[in-house]
């Protein structure tokens, strides 16, 4: 049982991002309209990138494989989204979007420090070069 839970909570963790990717596939124009609108150049652009983070983050934390460096790309797309669309002073809700993306980023923050488990391809280990 103890083997499986950092699994579990991989695919927890990345469940989120898995569904935002699948959400902002789904929703393509209208995500690209709202980033504009928050002064984002080249929403379509950024966009498609953001799409490419979330499913190769995603992807590789629920599997296993290269875990750390999905963690990586999650933070890297988290950081921006926290600062420009959930602003700490911009009311409750975005307080409350505020606090769990910092959650998000202390998670994924343990993922890079303690690696994916022993239930993954990439197996235990403390190094990034796995």
């Amino acid at each position: 049982m103890q083997a499986l839970l950092p699994l579990l909570g991989r695919i927890l963790l990345a469940a989120i991002f898995l569904w935002s990717a699948i959400k902002d596939i789904r929703e393509f124009e209208t995500v690209s309209k709202v980033m504009g609108e928050k002064g984002i150049p080249i929403p379509g652009f950024f966009l498609l990138g953001t799409i490419v983070f979330l499913l190769l983050g995603s992807i590789a934390l629920i599997l296993g494989i290269k875990a750390r460096w999905g963690a990586v790309l999650l933070i890297l797309f988290l950081i921006p989204v926290t600062v420009i669309f959930h602003s700490p002073t911009g009311g409750e809700e975005s307080f409350i979007q505020f606090m769990k993306n910092l959650g998000l980023i202390g998670g994924l923050c343990l993922i890079i420090s303690n690696g994916a488990g022993p239930v993954s391809f990439d197996g235990p280990g403390p190094s990034m070069k796995k």
